[in-house]
């Protein structure tokens, strides 16, 4: 039923509320469960340095569940709002719906909302590095789109603005990652974590205009300038790990002398002898990133840090911070993971022991 809101005017202006009810707003509805976690425990973080309490919830419709993410606002309905525009304007909410509840809705949704994560900080007894493989692809795909998700040029709309996979894509990235890593015996959750910080698993050209001297041109390079001494080429980023023109160079040498039998690899991940740096495929380029991975841990003798910190700031110049950051994603990945992985599958709002603990 409607309500109509108390308007009452005092010293520190106009305020609106409806007496005894709790103000609500849904900010995103979701079909997957896992997903809807990550993205609820990003929001539930933005919001809170606000003051605001968001929950996790689920509605029933049929034999599916729904997962809508809430959050409670200020029973000032006028003060209320242009908070929503704000946020809805700065994070992942697409479309915000408000309404008024009491205060036994308001502390069920809290209620189902503890479930949830209940749920996700379980003792975790399954590593990534042992789960079957099709269970590691189908939460890895999670986390991948839901750190494209919340990528910050997204929100802000900072040109160019990347394009988030596609479910079809984010599965499809998800296997190849886990093969090369595989393949070139890489953690996982570093793996990711550089995924992470060069693109949040996007395609998009990085380092734009960034060039670098160098002894005589190869075939493909971008000559900007010639000198006495060599010439100035461009050397800008590319793809989903953001591999430079120069480093793909380097990349290829080591796959051209390398012993391993990259004929177990499927097709689509087989580095070409010959390298057009121009046209290399996304795929491959998954190939070149591992490879030179494990090339700086073969390097730094196994030193993780060093080796995530040099993929960045080269050999000769390792950057702390962003191994730091990497190792920050790492750490988030293989937490998130591992919890996910001790449900099974198994919706938490569906054991029964998760609720019988409320």
């Amino acid at each position: 039923m409607p309500f109509t809101p108390v308007i009452e005017f005092g010293a520190n202006g106009t305020s609106a509320h409806v007496p005894g009810l709790v103000l609500v707003a849904n900010l995103a509805t979701f079909d997957d469960e896992l997903f809807a976690y990550l993205i609820f425990d990003h929001l539930r973080d933005l919001v809170s340095r606000d003051g605001r309490r968001a929950w996790l919830t689920y509605d029933r419709q049929g034999v599916d569940l729904r997962y809508v993410i809430r959050m409670g606002l200020p029973i000032d309905i006028l003060s209320a709002l242009p908070y929503l525009f704000r946020l809805q304007a700065t994070s992942v909410v697409s479309q915000v719906t408000y309404f008024w509840v009491t205060p036994q809705v308001s502390s069920h949704y809290e209620s189902q909302s503890q479930t949830f994560d209940r749920a996700y900080n379980l003792p975790a007894r399954r590593k990534i590095e042992l789960l079957p493989r099709p269970e590691l692809v189908a939460y890895v795909r999670r986390f991948i789109r839901f750190k494209a998700a919340t990528d910050g040029r997204i929100q802000r709309g900072i040109e160019p603005i990347p394009v988030p996979p596609s479910l079809t894509q984010a599965q499809q990235l998800a296997r190849d990652i886990i093969t090369v890593a595989d393949f070139f015996s890489l953690p996982i959750d570093f793996f990711l974590g550089i995924g992470a910080m060069e693109n949040n698993y996007m395609n998009v050209k990085g380092d734009i205009g960034n060039a670098l001297w160098k002894r005589r041109a190869h075939k493909g390079d971008v000559i900007l300038k010639r000198g006495p001494k060599g010439v100035l080429v461009l050397n800008e980023s590319s793809g989903i790990w953001q591999i430079t023109r120069e480093t793909l160079r380097y990349a290829n040498r080591l796959y051209v002398r390398d012993t391993r039998d990259y004929s177990t690899l499927p097709e689509h991940l087989r580095p070409p002898k010959e390298l057009n740096i121009n046209e290399v495929p996304p795929e491959v380029l998954t190939t070149y990133a591992g490879l030179f991975f494990r090339d700086l841990l073969d390097r730094f003798k196994g030193d993780v840090a060093t080796a995530v910190g040099a993929y960045n700031g080269g050999p000769g110049n390792p950057n702390p911070r962003y191994e730091a950051g990497a190792r920050r994603v790492a750490e988030h990945a293989r937490r998130v993971l591992e919890h996910a992985a001790v449900l099974r599958g198994r919706p938490a709002a569906q054991m029964r022991f998760l609720k019988a603990a409320r």
